[in-house]
């Protein structure tokens, strides 16, 4: 059996891994992307399916350097050994946006949230009220933005709990499908969340209420764990299959080309995978 893109499955991998392939097959060849500050997921997906499925994909990391040539991973996805050799920079504030703003560009983006609740909407902003949050988060950095504009979202989620996948978000950081039904439509805006990848399950979004459904669930975990540890009640299909697992050049191209230090496990917390480390 080969994989949606081709190449043998492995059974050697960590949840990381998993989350990243199948984020990575969601990228398009010639489209463009960009990747925030501690995006080590999305960094390690869009650069699998350059060297894999999309080898034109076009990636600004950081928001200043277009394709670079030998990017490294370091502490941060803002660094400039991700960037420094780039075929050319686009400042942040002066040009970087104009492209953003133009729908001939950057189609897909790939965005985590501290909330996303059952339509995708998320929230990086606060918990609990805003003139009095319990916890003030990091902000929306360009997720407001990205969100509200005719972009494809891919979500992902490192620790799937039901204080992260919640029915309501305390606060909209970023638009989702707003209350569903259409409305996200309704108020002119196209595009939408497309996946939520998180370390125990995928879920997409019924096409009529628009609300998260379950896709499929990890190795080793089951529906009902997936269930327990959400905090509203997706739509759930007749049939719910465990989620494809990365290949073995997916997996090769990860641990020894893309991101050797293991960035990537940042964060997430390692259930559910074929070999856990």
């Amino acid at each position: 059996m080969s994989t949606e893109h081709g190449g043998e499955p492995t059974a050697d991998y960590t949840v990381d891994e998993l989350m990243v392939a199948r984020i990575a097959e969601r990228f398009e060849n010639g489209d463009q992307t960009c990747t925030g500050i501690a995006s080590f997921i999305p960094v390690c997906a869009i650069r699998l399916a350059q060297l894999t499925h999309a080898p034109e994909l076009v990636w600004i990391p950081g928001g200043s350097g277009v394709d670079p040539a030998a990017p490294e991973l370091s502490a941060s996805t803002f660094e400039w050994p991700l960037w420094r050799d780039s075929v050319m920079y686009l400042d942040l504030y002066t040009e970087f946006w104009d492209f953003v703003a133009n729908g001939r560009f950057f189609r897909t983006f790939c965005l985590g949230a501290a909330q996303i609740d059952a339509y995708g909407n998320t929230n990086n902003s606060v918990i609990g009220a805003f003139d009095h949050p319990r916890v003030r988060l990091a902000g929306t950095a360009g997720l407001a933005d990205m969100s509200t504009l005719d972009k494809r979202l891919l979500y992902y989620i490192a620790d799937h709990g039901p204080r992260s996948l919640v029915e309501r978000v305390d606060f909209r950081s970023g638009i989702g499908y707003l209350d569903g039904h259409g409305e996200r439509a309704r108020s002119g805006i196209g595009g939408g969340p497309e996946l939520v990848v998180t370390n125990l399950a995928v879920f997409d979004f019924e096409r009529g209420s628009q609300r998260m459904r379950l896709k499929s669930v990890h190795k080793g975990v089951t529906v009902d764990r997936v269930l327990a540890a959400t905090g509203f009640e997706p739509v759930l299909p007749a049939s719910i299959p465990v989620t494809e697992p990365p290949t073995v050049e997916q997996v090769a191209l990860l641990r020894t080309v893309i991101d050797p230090v293991g960035y990537r496990k940042r964060g997430v917390r390692q259930v559910g995978a074929g070999t856990e480390v």
